[in-house]
Order: C-alpha cells, then structure tokens, then sequence
C-alpha cells in the first residue's frame, strides 16, 4: 500500500472522504469508497467558473466546455476513439457543468473502466483540441441555449435580478454569458482561458464509488503524474462587490401567461456560519405545504408556487425568494406580504417548532440527495467551488447546530432593504409586444 501511495501526500480525511495531493503537480484527488454496486463516478472539478471571465469575454468558461468534448491529442475523431465513443461503448454517462465559481466534467461508469475516464480527463486537460472549426458549431449550439433561456420568464426575470444585485462583481452576468459575446468571443480567446485555467494545481479530481484506494491512486498517478503544475501562477479573481446603499428593482416585461416576483438579499459567502441558520430560514419560509409563504400566499390563491434559494458561492450570494402568481394577481401585494413576513422575522423570530421541522426536512433532502455515486461527487464538486470539500461532510451537523435565535439573528443581519433587490416579470400579450 505504502508504495502504491508514495507519489501522493495524505492531506485529510473528513466523512469517509480521504484527501491527496499528487506530489508531482498539487493535483487535489479526494476519494470515497462505496461498494454498494459496482460503478464508480469520476470528477474533475477546474476552480474557475463564470466570475474569471472578463467584461466583453463572457460566456468563456461555459463555450470551452463544449471545445473540451471535440477531442484531445489521444482521443479523437481521426484515431477512431472518440471521447464520447469511448466511454459510451461501455455504458458511461458522461456530461459537463459550468457555473459561477467552478467547471466540472465526469462520468459514471462500471468500476472496471474506471481507467477510461482517469485517461481521458487527463488527456483533456492539457491536450484538448480548441479549434475555430469547432467553435462555429458549438457557439450555435450555446446560442441556441441562451435564446431558449430568453423564452423562459423565470430564466429572464433571474438574469436581471443578478444583473441588478451586482454591479462590480462578476456575478453580474450569466454563466451562459450574454449573446453578443458568445457569438463574437474568438477561438485564440478560447485557448488563451485553456492555457491559463486548465492546470492540475488548479483542479480537484473527485473519485466515488467502486474500487480501492491504492487502485485508483496508482491510475491518477500513471495519466496525470506527467502533466507538470502551471508555469505561471494562476490568477486570482479579486474584484469585491462594493456595499449596496438602497433598494434596487428591476422590471422585465415580456409575453407571457403570468406574474413573476422575486425578492433577493445579499448573502455570505458559503463558507461563512451564517450560511446554515439561513438555509434553515429558507425552509421556513418556502418549504412545504406547512411553510409560512405557502400559507401566506399559496393558500390564499395568490400564487401557484413559492420557491426559496440559497445557493452557497465562493463569495457573497442571493438569498432569494420567488413567487410564481396566478394570472390575475397584483404582483404588487405579493411583494409586500414577502417582505412583511420579512420584518415579522426580524422583529419576533421564528418558533422553536419550526426550527425542528425544518432540521427534519433538510436532514431527510440532504440524505435523498446524496445517494448514489454521482450525486456524492455532485455535492462535493459544489462544496469545492465554495472554498473548501469539508463543507459537504459538516454541512448537516452545522444545520443540527442552528438555534431558533440564530434564525432571527441572520434575518436581522441580512434581510434589510439596504441589501433587497426587487425583480417583478409583467406578462404582456404578443400584440402588446409587437407594438413597443
């Protein structure tokens, strides 16, 4: 075991996760075995997402991600082994995801191909092809989503709600960039962000399933032992979102069939302890049938849904809350029973019983949410982009150690109007549309 390992440096181990560092290139490799069926998940998290890009250059990280599948100096069309041919001749799901803060790209595949996806993600990482003749096909391919986006009233409503909450930090624009950039970004663009994101010291390889430990080390050594650090230090995203002063709203008005209204509070980043007491509030208030904004609002006919975000981010987020109204409801009064609500919970709390029942539901999700290899590496991919794995291993007991008073001391703390951004989605009819 000792010599299998030697190329490796045990880091950590928090919830049956064990951290290693490859020697050779700071590559990060975590590690859960799982022997309940044979299959086995590999992920291969890149610490950069769509707050790297620059202004003008949006849309990069989520472009080069659909480059990364054209092929690699191993796997390719020419050699008749393509990426997608190779894992899928042995039944591998295979995908990729880009968000704010990270970039992911993995397979879920039986444990005894597990070598395929090791050899291809470390074939990618260095040796991708990003070619022009491949950037035309899939900038339609990513415009094509963005305009699907731009049919969607939450999608729209979202995008301008973020727009709005951040003027300086890139948390402005969407991951999916805006359109003029992902039809104009040039290929030499492209390679430019590959060449300066895509290094083992700035990646996390996530294994989940299947196999043993001093196996999958040796494979991690023998494809990406090879692949030397950056030879120039990988730059940092230091821009910080000046403190908001007032109220903001945005108003988008477009054709649709109803109203839309999303309220959202500046946040912490995920890291911060604050994190938990607000997503116990989260589902207080939109959680359920015995939740308070469902009583408020569902109940009453007001709306058909009430949804509560708090993604945790690498830096400040949104604590959000949505508000899906039937046709003919002012958008206006649902707004004010939000915020009502709001200083109902500044000013007298929440009951002990609630903070119990909200424990119960977020333990029962969590556990639902975890199950299988995939959805492990999922979680941990998300807990790696906040800054640090270990918030997947400790985020339950952090929820568990949440008091009813830490709920009203975070709803005091951030839900102020100086840190409320307003979005409301108006329904027009196409004539109404056609006429502006």
């Amino acid at each position: 075991m000792r010599d299998k390992i030697k190329h490796f440096e045990h880091i950590r181990e928090s919830g049956g996760v064990k951290e290693y560092k490859l020697k050779a290139n700071d590559l990060t490799v975590l590690l859960m075995e799982d022997h309940s069926a044979p299959v086995a998940t590999f992920m291969v998290t890149y610490h950069v997402g769509s707050r790297n890009e620059a202004v003008g250059h949006t849309g990069a990280t989520h472009l080069l991600e659909h480059l990364m599948f054209k092929g690699s100096e191993k796997y390719n069309k020419d050699n008749g082994n393509s990426i997608w041919k190779v894992l899928q001749d042995v039944g591998a799901q295979i995908n990729a995801t880009t968000w704010f803060d990270r970039t992911n790209y993995f397979e879920l595949l039986p444990k005894e191909h597990l070598d395929r996806a090791v050899s291809i993600e470390a074939d990618r990482m260095r040796g991708a092809f990003i070619r022009d003749e491949d950037r035309q096909p899939e900038m339609t391919v990513v415009r094509n989503e963005y305009e699907r986006g731009e049919n969607d009233p939450f999608e729209v409503l979202d995008k301008n709600i973020w727009a709005t909450a951040y003027q300086a930090h890139p948390y402005h624009h969407p991951t999916i960039g805006w359109r003029a950039d992902i039809e104009n970004i040039s290929t030499d663009r492209l390679k430019e962000f590959y060449n300066t994101f895509y290094w083992p010291n700035n990646a996390t390889a996530t294994v989940i399933g299947d196999f043993s430990v001093e196996e999958i080390l040796e494979l991690v050594w023998k494809s990406f032992g090879k692949i030397p650090r950056s030879p120039n230090t990988i730059p940092v995203m230091y821009t910080e979102e000046p403190p908001q002063e007032g109220l903001r709203r945005v108003e988008v008005k477009r054709v649709g069939e109803a109203p839309i209204v999303g309220v959202a509070h500046k946040s912490p980043e995920g890291s911060h302890r604050d994190t938990y007491p607000l997503h116990i509030l989260g589902s207080i208030l939109g959680s359920g049938k015995s939740s308070r904004f469902y009583r408020k609002i569902i109940d009453k006919g007001l709306a058909m849904d009430v949804r509560m975000w708090d993604h945790p981010f690498h830096d400040n987020g949104l604590f959000m809350a949505y508000a899906f109204l039937t046709p003919e409801t002012d958008s206006k009064k649902v707004e004010n029973l939000i915020l009502d609500e709001y200083i109902k919970i500044r000013e007298k709390g929440v009951l002990d019983k609630e903070v119990r029942r909200a424990k119960s539901k977020i333990r029962a999700m969590t556990a639902f949410s975890r199950d299988g290899s995939y959805s492990i590496a999922s979680h941990l991919n998300e807990a790696i982009a906040a800054g640090d794995w270990t918030l997947y291993t400790t985020y339950l007991d952090n929820v568990m150690n949440v008091t009813t008073d830490d709920v009203q001391r975070v709803a005091q703390k951030y839900l102020r109007e100086s840190h409320c951004t307003i979005g409301h989605f108006i329904p027009i009819s196409s004539s109404e549309s056609s006429a502006t």
